[in-house]
């Protein structure tokens, strides 16, 4: 890796040759950055434009140097802490001095705003952490649980957690809402005394999933959010100990600066170094611009420049793919309750009973504690307000015993919100672009604005299923539809009073003219719409779901008991998902689902969507077979099954797929296989043009690692598993409905074929492994007589003689089984002498059991449940008469040692020729499906 070389200009002036503690940072827009240094008392705010050529903004409000700056999230506010002890704050970029916010008893090291910029924190070497509120200067709680002066702070994005870390190398996490130790870090960060010079810095990645800490091995050390627990460490040619860092604005890279004056560039999906800066001096902070590759340093001298360019052109750019994480409002704040109103000492500094109060929370006493969030809704966030007895415009101050400080109206504090209502298939919209309203395995539909006018382009992927459709000028601003073979939905959302939120409905097919119809929502908007097989349906802002008939007759309203969040149609099938709660602290979304059955005016199913932690939904809709299925933003798609009453079962994840530099977006699936087009990374969505390219990707469950060492197959067993439990499922339905079962016994006799051969795959791993156990296990769940002689010989071909013993029992007691049904069924049949007669035909060496006669001679025969297979040549020797067994009884004579020969020669491949002739004996169909996606029909 090739070094460079930065030239550097000064900014501060460093007497001497001792080290000073400098700090820089950009505005939100790049408009201006901000110097400072613990050996000069004044701020220089610089054009960020052309700083070379403008002069800096001075502002001169401290005694002594300034050891930490802080900028709000939307630069709105500046604060600067110093060795004086105060923390002053100002309007930014004016640089208008607002009012000294709190005085500390030693230095102040750091500062940090939350992401409204209604907190913040500040410590240095009190040990205290204060949490101030920013719009009435009042300090909120005071954090005490480090043993040495704290270098480091930083809020999460999303607002609950505060991180700190003391000059011992300790780092404690903070709930802010209790004002508990989330979890602590003891000793993981260098040592750096009480040098004013080096400080230990950390950082929360831009999307709060990771915090980033400097290590005891001259690396980085990333943990995990919520546990704590250490993820991975970035160890590269640093040749002494991280001093700062700081992240790119989409997470994807970090820089880090070392003791041996080196900036390294880090690509965090590679885990490696890309590219490196050396200087004369060691950077002491970092900043990167927002909106460009650019990275600004100073080091210990006040000197600063900008490295531009530093990622290279080919990479993807870090300002592609930020994070979109929305801080709460700036009138948003953290109060307290008046119950919990508790003296304590003003001077922080005290040290009766801090230090054996490790991570606990301290309140002032002038503060009343209340553990919610407060929202005045009734005042302008923007607007400047007074306080009497206070010059400062935008801050005012409580007075004793009242609350006239307070916001009105109190809220329950939502950190994350609900997630908003979408419609599958549909992409955002762009200008001047064309997008997508609706895509899934039947067609798509299409919509580009030009000059003011909306065309709508509606295509079959296969043009032999569907009809011709003309394109059409929209005139009210569609933004969702849905479409099947009947027909298609449009519907868009209201513009104001005048502009109603319209609903339109186009056939493809109809013996009248002027079939199309429209309906106007008043007081009401649209959020999804839906159709399937003579009905349409809309989802409206008022939790109230309408159904049309494909004429528009308007049928049914139904009030939904939450707000929607998407919906979609199948046939006579209806799926509606909506909120149940407010999100979780969690981050974690409460959503619950209903399937009704239009036709049949019933509910089929219901009951909670499944989602990956922190995730939210991306896509619901129903497999060929009518399952339906979800998909969240995490990459995990679930099919819901009615095993166990009722669950969600993860049958493909992406991260199986180790490609992180795609995403993918969902069209459809069938039993075995996902349909969706790969986005490249960072987008979310497809484009239109060119015509997206759709990807098969094989189900994948997210398996343990097993001792077995056969993971493929273990997953194609549990995946057929549930084909054939579906399957038994759609067979009992449509038996009880009287309807001819011939073609699905077929297709469940083909499934029983399969997951035979599968499980004797697994028999073979189990012996090469010793899971003996196992194996039995394995053996009992096969269907097939044949496959189960298979297996026998299988294990006698591998010398164990034992586990044959065991198969030919398991043997044994099937086809007693199958014996006793058929003997209930049909009682002049003599199976008690076919099954002795199979039994004695184990193949050698293995003998039958002492026992055959007495377990032949066992109690009544008991019921066994329905068979999947309803073949007649499955149980061939137990439902023919007396003439035909005594003919295959012969006929098995004639073969037996054939028979064996072959199966000991190559047990697995006979036992393959020996279905392939039970397949042709029960005369499966030749002709398969075609595997086109797009021939199949699905919405």
């Amino acid at each position: 890796m090739k070094s460079r070389t930065l030239k550097l200009r000064e900014a501060h002036k460093v007497g001497g040759t001792a080290a000073a503690f400098c700090s820089i940072l950009w505005d939100q827009k790049a408009e201006h950055f901000v110097t400072s240094s613990s050996s000069d008392p004044s701020i220089s705010v610089h054009d960020g434009l052309s700083p070379s050529s403008s002069p800096p903004t001075i502002l001169r409000h401290h005694q002594d140097g300034v050891t930490a700056l802080a900028l709000s999230q939307d630069s709105s506010f500046l604060a600067s802490g110093s060795i004086d002890h105060c923390v002053k704050l100002y309007k930014f970029p004016s640089g208008e001095f607002q009012t000294n916010i709190t005085r500390f008893t030693l230095p102040i090291r750091v500062l940090a705003f939350n992401g409204s910029g209604s907190l913040l924190a500040a410590a240095g070497d009190d040990e205290g952490i204060k949490l101030i509120n920013t719009i009435d200067g009042s300090i909120v709680r005071v954090l005490k649980g480090h043993k040495g002066p704290v270098s480091g702070l930083d809020f999460n994005p999303n607002g609950e957690l505060l991180a700190s870390l003391d000059s011992n190398g300790t780092v404690l996490c903070w709930e802010l809402q209790s004002g508990i130790v989330s979890y602590t870090l003891k000793g993981v960060a260098p040592d750096t005394g009480f040098s004013t010079s080096v400080v230990n810095i950390l950082r929360w990645s831009p999307d709060g999933r990771i915090l980033a800490v400097p290590g005891l091995r001259n690396d980085v050390v990333m943990y995990d959010r919520f546990t704590g627990e250490k993820l991975f460490a970035l160890r590269g040619d640093h040749l002494e100990s991280i001093c700062y860092i700081t992240w790119a604005p989409n997470g994807k890279y970090i820089a880090t600066s070392g003791l041996d004056k080196q900036v390294l560039l880090w690509d965090l999906d590679k885990k490696q170094d890309i590219d490196r800066q050396k200087f004369e001096e060691r950077i002491c902070c970092m900043a990167w611009k927002p909106n460009s590759n650019a990275l600004s340093v100073i080091d210990v001298r006040g000197k600063y420049g900008i490295w531009e360019s530093l990622v290279p052109s080919s990479m993807v750019s870090p300002t592609v793919g930020i994070p979109d994480i929305l801080p709460k409002r700036r009138n948003e704040i953290l109060t307290f309750d008046e119950e919990m109103e508790e003296e304590l000492s003003p001077s922080l500094n005290d040290d009766d009973d801090d230090d054996d109060d490790d991570g606990a929370s301290h309140q002032p006493s002038r503060k009343r504690i209340r553990r919610k969030t407060v929202i005045e809704d009734d005042v302008d966030p923007d607007e400047e307000f007074y306080d009497e007895g206070s010059s400062i415009p935008g801050y005012r101050k409580k007075s004793h015993g009242v609350r006239s400080g307070l916001p009105r109206n109190i809220a329950r504090s939502t950190k994350f919100k609900m997630q908003k209502p979408f419609q599958p298939g549909a992409t955002p919209p762009k200008q001047g672009k064309r997008t997508f309203l609706c895509y899934n395995m039947l067609g798509c539909i299409t919509t580009i604005e030009h000059e003011g006018n909306y065309r709508i382009e509606t295509d079959f992927h296969d043009t032999g299923r569907g009809p011709r459709v003309s394109s059409m000028i929209d005139i009210y601003g569609f933004t969702m539809a849905s479409i099947n073979e009947s027909g298609c939905a449009f519907a868009n959302p209201s513009k104001g009073e005048k502009n109603m939120s319209v609903l339109m409905y186009r056939p493809f097919r109809s013996w009248a003219s002027n079939s199309e119809w429209t309906m106007r929502f008043e007081g009401e908007e649209v959020k999804v719409v839906a159709n399937g097989s003579g009905w349409v349906a809309a989802i409206t802002s008022l939790n109230l779901l309408h159904i049309f008939s494909e004429g528009g007759l308007q049928k049914h309203v139904i009030s939904l008991d939450g707000p929607v969040v998407t919906a979609t149609g199948c046939k006579d099938q209806l799926a509606v998902v909506t909120h149940v709660s407010d999100c979780l602290p969690s981050n974690e979304q409460v959503m619950e689902f209903r399937v009704l059955n239009i036709s049949k005016m019933t509910r089929q199913l219901s009951g909670r969507v499944a989602l990956t932690p922190g995730s939210h939904l991306t896509w619901i809709g129903f497999s060929e077979e009518g399952s339906f299925s979800s998909f969240d933003s995490e990459g995990v798609l679930r099919v819901f099954t009615s095993q166990y009453g009722g669950s969600w079962i993860p049958v493909f994840s992406t991260t199986k797929v180790n490609k992180q530099e795609e995403n993918y977006w969902v069209v459809g699936l069938n039993t075995t296989s996902l349909y969706c087009i790969a986005c490249k990374h960072p987008e979310l969505f497809p484009q239109v043009t060119p015509k997206p390219i759709l990807s098969i990707l094989d189900f994948s469950l997210p398996l343990a690692s097993s001792d077995l060492g056969a993971a493929s197959l273990e997953n194609e067993f549990i995946i057929k598993q549930l084909r054939l439990y579906e399957t038994q499922r759609r067979v009992d339905d449509m038996a009880f409905a009287e309807v001819d079962t011939t073609a699905i016994e077929d297709e469940a006799f083909d499934l029983v074929f399969s997951q035979d051969r599968c499980i004797l795959r697994l028999i073979s791993s189990c012996c090469s492994r010793d899971k003996f156990v196992r194996a039995g296990e394995l053996m009992r769940l096969l269907s097939l007589e044949k496959s189960m002689r298979a297996a026998i010989t299988l294990v006698t071909k591998l010398k164990l003689p034992f586990l044959a013993e065991k198969f030919c029992s398991i043997l044994e007691e099937k086809l007693l089984e199958e014996a006793n049904e058929a003997t209930e069924n049909h009682p002049q049949n003599p199976s008690r002498e076919v099954v002795k007669s199979k039994v004695q035909n184990c193949p050698a060496p293995v003998q039958t059991s002492e026992n055959t006669e007495a377990v032949l001679k066992a109690s009544a025969p008991k019921p066994s449940p329905t068979t999947l297979v309803r073949k007649a040549k499955v149980s061939e020797g137990l439902k023919l008469g007396k003439e035909q067994i005594k003919r295959d009884e012969t006929d098995d004579v004639k073969k037996r040692e054939v028979n064996k020969l072959n199966l000991m020669k190559n047990p697995v491949n006979s036992v393959n020729s020996d279905d392939k002739g039970l397949r042709k004996e029960a005369n499966q169909q030749d002709a398969r499906p075609s595997s086109n996606p797009f021939l199949k029909s699905i919405v």
